[in-house]
């Protein structure tokens, strides 16, 4: 019996490692073609790897939670017959690929002063975009690599991390102690999607400066709008049933076209605001593993029963755990809401790198003042969270009230549309 060498294939898009989410697979299993092996996530998405071969496993390499490169071994299987004793770096699905390049291999890189500093790209592009370098960090990981916690952790200490064979000056924010254990506690180990959220969470945080604008809405017309539009729907057998957020992402767009700064990225390498010109907006959906932004791409392109459509189709995706790559990346600002769940208020933090994000709240009946006199009607609250190092709180209001105006006269929205 001959043995097979897997290594992780090439993740695409430059992405030079993943975490091991978990394994399909254990020491012993028989395994088909194509059978899944694992689950790896990357800053973009999880994927699924399949066996290039039938086989035993013979040995799984890495254990869940651990991150695994590009080309490292993976899973060493018994094949029957004469096999390779080693793949050499195949793409995904078992095809030959070409080495990595630079950008995507964890290669060591030369700084100005010489000094080789090892790291992965990963590392290497977030601490570019914090403006450190890497050659005045010291790492913690083997033979001295610079990893995302070391970049954390200068980032923590205000000025970044001392030099390389220097006395670390006291830090303006000291590494927490470790939580001791007491009796009946669980430990659940931050993995998976909850650790991307967390990591993407402290980037944004760390990076934007945020800041926050909340006003209600009187909703009163567009509850009774959905009413009448659902109806119309239920009596033409077309399966569509609207919620609330296509209407919310139409008034958003709508007030975007006259504040187009909020429909952008910012760009921390060249320090630039990208104005873009599509509308791809993303829709926070909850999973039992974290919250997942989808992005609906072109949505001023879709009616609003397409957008109901859409919206309905990735969520489901997102909870299943089938979203595709462009399903996940290339969002300009991103809508959260929580429905009935909502609360009064709250202020999300931004999607990095897009510099606005609207959390949509509970819709319930509140006593109002309409003409002077208090009456029962539909409200909710709408925040909207910014970049202000490029949004201002003027801008941030005026699009607020902008949206605002679409929802509580939603007929104007029709005209937007056309």
């Amino acid at each position: 019996m001959a043995t097979f060498e897997f290594k992780l294939p090439d993740l695409g898009e430059g992405v030079a490692e993943g975490e091991l989410v978990k394994w399909h697979v254990k020491e012993g299993d028989l395994v088909k073609e194509d059978q899944v092996l694992c689950e790896v996530m990357t800053d973009k998405a999880t994927v699924t790897v399949p066996s290039p071969h039938a086989g035993r496993v013979v040995k799984t390499h890495g254990r869940e939670g651990d991150m695994a490169k590009v080309h490292q071994l993976l899973v060493t299987l018994e094949m029957e017959g004469g096999a390779p004793a080693s793949q050499g770096a195949p793409a995904s699905h078992g095809a030959p690929a070409p080495a990595p390049s630079p950008a995507q291999a964890a290669a060591p890189a030369a700084p100005a002063s010489g000094t080789k500093v090892l790291a992965t790209p990963v590392t290497r592009r977030m601490a570019r975009e914090h403006g450190l370098d890497l050659a005045e960090i010291s790492g913690s990981g083997p033979q001295g690599r610079v990893t995302k916690a070391d970049v954390v952790a200068a980032l923590e200490g205000g000025n970044g991390a001392p030099k390389k064979n220097e006395v670390a000056p006291q830090a303006a924010r000291p590494a927490a102690p470790p939580v001791a254990s007491g009796k009946g506690d669980e430990r659940i180990a931050l993995r998976g999607l909850r650790k991307k959220i967390a990591e993407k969470m402290v980037r944004s945080k760390f990076t934007m400066p945020h800041f926050a604008f909340v006003e209600e809405v009187d909703a009163t017309d567009l509850v009774a709008l959905r009413t009448r539009l659902n109806s119309q729907l239920a009596a033409a057998g077309d399966g569509t049933k609207l919620t609330y957020l296509p209407f919310i992402v139409k008034a958003t767009i709508a007030a975007m076209k006259k504040f187009p700064h909020l429909n952008a990225n910012f760009d921390e390498a060249t320090q630039e605001l990208v104005v873009r010109g599509e509308y791809n907006i993303g829709i926070a959906v909850a999973t039992p593993d974290g919250l997942t932004v989808a992005v609906v791409r072109n949505a001023d392109q879709l009616t609003l029963g397409e957008l109901a459509k859409e919206i309905s189709r990735l969520s489901v995706a997102a909870r299943d755990r089938k979203l595709k790559m462009e399903e996940l990346t290339g969002g300009t600002f991103t809508i959260t809401s929580l429905g009935q769940s909502g609360g009064l208020f709250a202020t999300p933090i931004l999607n990095h790198p897009e510099v606005g994000i609207l959390g949509v709240h509970k819709l319930k009946k509140r006593p109002a003042v309409k003409n002077d006199q208090v009456v029962v009607r539909d409200m909710m609250n709408l925040s909207l969270s910014c970049d202000h190092r490029v949004i201002d709180g003027d801008v941030a209001a005026s699009f607020v009230y902008e949206i605002i105006k679409y929802l509580e006269a939603p007929d104007l929205l029709f005209l937007a549309m056309a």
